[in-house]
């Protein structure tokens, strides 16, 4: 087997996002899209990224910035879908909670 160097974004095919096992397998998570359990491994991704800069909130809890746009940009989609997934895991889930219009501020 050969080994060359990678090139350009390459490195990208060695990067993953991680789904929480209990998002696929628990009843309680049963009524939220598939699509909407990819973009929560998106939050999952950054909030990371966010406890290491130490983005906290007044209460401790780590905060993300994910704006409606960088969310469609991400997933390949239009507003309303973008929409409809963030409700399903704030509203159905209660995985999130965001911030009033105007914050950008998921939190996870």
């Amino acid at each position: 087997m050969d080994f060359d160097y990678f090139y350009g974004r390459e490195t990208e095919q060695f990067a993953f996002y991680q789904i929480p096992k209990t998002l696929i397998t628990d009843d309680k998570f049963a009524g939220i899209s598939m699509e909407a359990k990819v973009l929560y491994s998106l939050m999952l991704d950054r909030a990371a990224l966010s406890a290491k800069n130490e983005w906290l909130d007044e209460d401790g809890r780590v905060f993300i910035y994910y704006t409606l746009e960088k969310i469609m940009e991400d997933m390949h989609c239009a507003n309303q879908k973008a929409t409809k997934m963030l409700k399903e895991l704030e509203s159905k889930a209660g995985l999130i909670e965001r911030q009033k219009q105007g914050q950008g501020k998921p939190t996870i």
